[in-house]
């Protein structure tokens, strides 16, 4: 890579501070050649919200804030709430113009803030790269909404110097809206490699412990749920797969069933699966960063069986601790990090016949799921945060140079 900069200035617009991005903005400060300013629009993540999904009142225990440089922006509208038109906040262009920054970094443009910075920045003569979560597998929507989104999204995205994908289906919208190949640089959404392979190795100490806390019976299998319980995340097409596991539609199967997370749609799942009789479902609630690895490492298979999920980092986290996964083929990280039949399996989305089919087979042949589980941390291991800093050195390289 030719770089003829020695360090870039680069500010990045986001909506608040997140979880997931923290380390990486911790990572990416770590490098001499970039110098980043994150701007939030919001912090609301800083102290017990209400997140929807969950629905129910969260607060982070891992750092949002420290390592990097940040701003916050202000806003004038009060509430925690995120929307299209909230908050309403303003990126300096103009400022940052004059401080030399040389490239605005906007993640997604589901925001009127989002927009009105690539607008300026473009009017500025500042470079803009845009890094979102969309793929072509998304929601259904009608013909007038398909004809909007197609005027307006190839007119946005003329106004972008780069695209960070996140992933191959990323990279596919893209180019499904005209962007130029060459514009297109890959930045995996990753997560800390580091810190959930670390706690997931300190569990182990703790395995057995843990599993007779939950009363589950040595060596039966377990298979793990971890995510909100939405509608679109279709728990309930890994309860009806979960179900066909038992030999007689009466009698328990013999994995464990785990499900963490909360949400509007547990209330249902978990009644039709009290209504079964068995005692091997657990809900387990929410469960906070810190304390997900202990049941990555509890489980023998994970799954998430999604209709629409932009990403899905919950698969890098699990796949760190080891894993064999399963995913629908509506999860935006299923290309990039389920190889079928190495480390688990993409089944067609709803299809609880073919869910149940691998999770008897995976659970019935423990050496194949060991197998999958080394070949999970061999490839996650190669999808991390110095891969995110590489894409983004290079994007920044060749919009500012170009």
């Amino acid at each position: 890579m030719d770089v003829k900069k020695s360090r870039y200035r680069i500010a990045y617009l986001v909506s608040h501070p997140i979880q997931y991005q923290a380390p990486l903005l911790r990572h990416l400060s770590n490098d001499e050649r970039l110098d980043l300013v994150v701007f939030f629009m919001s912090d609301m993540s800083l102290r017990s919200y209400h997140d929807r999904g969950f629905g129910i009142a969260v607060k982070w225990d891992v750092p949002l804030t420290e390592g990097y440089s940040h701003r916050f922006l202000q806003r004038r509208s009060p509430k925690d709430r995120i929307s299209w038109f909230r908050p309403f906040v303003h990126l300096p262009i103009a400022d940052l113009k004059a401080d030399g920054f040389d490239v605005v970094w906007i993640h997604g443009y589901a925001h009127q803030a989002c927009l009105r910075a690539i607008w300026s920045a473009n009017r500025a003569g500042l470079k803009v790269l845009l890094r979102g979560e969309s793929h072509l597998c998304s929601h259904p929507r009608s013909d007038a909404k398909s004809m909007i989104k197609d005027f307006w999204i190839p007119r946005i995205f003329e106004r972008v110097d780069g695209f960070l994908a996140i992933g191959s289906m990323n990279r596919r919208y893209y180019l499904h809206y005209g962007v130029p190949q060459e514009r297109i640089f890959d930045m995996p959404y990753a997560v800390d490699n580091g810190f959930f392979q670390r706690l997931a190795r300190n569990a182990q100490r703790n395995r057995e412990s843990l599993r007779s806390s939950l009363g589950l019976e040595p060596n039966r299998p377990v298979i793990l749920y971890a995510s909100k319980f939405e509608t679109r995340k279709r728990p309930d097409v890994l309860l009806g797969a979960y179900r066909q596991l038992s030999s007689d539609g009466v009698s328990e199967p013999y994995p464990y069933l785990l499900l963490i997370g909360d949400g509007k749609e547990r209330a249902p799942i978990q009644e039709t699966a009290y209504s079964l009789g068995w005692s091997c479902i657990k809900f387990l609630g929410f469960k906070n960063q810190t304390e997900l690895p202990q049941y990555y490492d509890l489980c023998d298979v994970f799954v998430l069986p999604s209709e629409f999920e932009p990403w899905g980092l919950v698969v890098n986290e699990v796949m760190n601790a080891g894993k064999a996964v399963i995913v629908s083929d509506r999860v935006g990280a299923g290309p990039d990090l389920v190889k079928q039949g190495l480390n688990g399996y993409i089944v067609p989305v709803g299809d609880v016949e073919a869910l149940a089919d691998r999770l008897r087979f995976i659970t019935s042949n423990p050496d194949v799921c060991k197998k999958m589980g080394c070949e999970s941390l061999k490839q996650i291991s190669a999808w991390g945060f110095d891969q995110d800093r590489n894409g983004l050195l290079e994007a920044v390289a060749s919009v500012v140079e170009r």
